[in-house]
């Protein structure tokens, strides 16, 4: 076996084929696009080139086939207890002598690099796509949500990764009413004129920007490896999602018209993308507008929840929920609602989702290896 890094455009070509091979038999697969992946590797386009470095390779056997793919990368703003950097993006046949030979080549560019640990798989980016592994619930993917056989978990524990924390999904029934303490706290909130809630518009994009990056900062900030956000950054993200938005699913609260709370949600675009084969090219976005505008997309998908601190535990919650059950669950566009992950280290956001009266619907798993192999490992630390 040997590792072949990847440089040319065949290489990349590869890179994305090995995972047509391992899942060419699994039916529930949903193929990422290609753009989204070679996104991440892009200098251009990967602004986290700016903080660290990353590098990804071909594993192929004595024959030349590719049997594997992998990437390491360091993040030098990935603060943890030790230099840790990432490995992910990994796809392997079932044969554990092929993924430690992954793994080790990834822990030597590691140590050369200054680490003493690696985390995986993870993204060269933000946790909100290709993070985890599936350790429970294989059954077809979120749009940017990481999927893999079974036998993974065993590859990876076999080779020593321990669990740093668990991502756990959760899912409900649109038509399913909710719990009564939700109702409760919502009559008292609709009975003040001092609050209220909306749903976005997309002809005030600037203005729901805004009110997104206030509450953010406010709530999430310095969280579980959050950051502080800009105005400007949000904008250009709600604006890129704006042809996919449905206005009906993000929801604001105010109190005295100052932004508290928000729930922000999206239809599943792998409902869409599914029929794409990786492909985005002027075909398929032409497809795209025709399914987005005549097809079925039954399942949204819960992005981010957040409330400012001086309104947490009060309720809130309930009442901008119900707020947006009362035009969502009428409208009898979508029977399923799955919540992006929420780290097991997060136990106020686990409450808040149990309490909707969801199921777990799947776990993903971050791992850690220390190089160090006397070195106490410990969990990620509770919120």
């Amino acid at each position: 076996m040997q590792m072949y890094e990847v440089n040319s455009d065949s290489d990349r070509r590869a890179f994305l084929e090995v995972a047509v091979a391992i899942y060419a038999n699994d039916p529930n697969w949903i193929r990422p696009l290609d753009k989204d992946i070679e996104g991440v590797f892009d200098q251009q386009k990967n602004k986290f080139f700016k903080r660290g470095e990353c590098s990804r390779w071909l594993l192929k056997d004595e024959s030349g086939k590719c049997v594997g793919r992998i990437a390491a990368f360091v993040n030098r703003q990935y603060k943890q207890e030790q230099p840790t950097g990432g490995i992910g993006f990994f796809e392997c046949v079932d044969n554990f002598e092929c993924a430690s030979f992954m793994f080790d080549h990834c822990k030597k560019w590691l140590q050369e690099r200054g680490m003493e640990a690696m985390d995986g798989p993870i993204n060269f980016g933000e946790r909100d796509k290709w993070w985890g592994l599936l350790t429970d619930g294989f059954y077809a993917p979120l749009y940017g949500l990481n999927y893999n056989p079974p036998y993974y978990v065993d590859l990876f524990e076999r080779y020593g990764f321990q669990r740093y924390f668990n991502q756990i999904c959760f899912a409900l029934k649109v038509k399913d009413r909710l719990s009564d303490k939700f109702y409760e706290r919502h009559a008292v909130y609709a009975a003040n004129p001092d609050y209220s809630a909306k749903h976005i518009s997309k002809a005030q994009l600037e203005k729901f920007a805004k009110d997104f990056t206030y509450i953010y900062n406010k709530a999430w900030a310095g969280h579980g490896g959050g950051k502080t956000l800009e105005e400007k950054g949000v904008l250009k993200m709600f604006k890129t999602m704006k042809p996919v938005m449905d206005e009906k699913l993000i929801w604001y609260v105010y109190h005295k018209e100052e932004p508290i709370a928000m729930w922000i949600n999206i239809p599943d675009l792998n409902q869409y993308f599914k029929f794409m084969n990786g492909k985005f090219g002027l075909i398929e976005k032409l497809k795209f507008l025709y399914l987005k505008n005549f097809g079925k997309c039954n399942r949204f998908v819960g992005i981010v929840f957040g409330v400012i601190p001086d309104f947490q535990g009060k309720g809130i919650d309930g009442y901008m929920i119900v707020e947006g059950a009362k035009v969502i669950q009428p409208m009898g566009k979508y029977e399923d609602y799955e919540m992006q992950w929420i780290g097991d280290f997060n136990p106020k956001m686990l409450n808040i989702a149990e309490g909707l009266g969801t199921s777990r619907s799947r776990n993903l798993a971050t791992y850690r290896y220390l190089f160090d192999r006397n070195k106490e490992f410990v969990r990620h630390k509770i919120l």
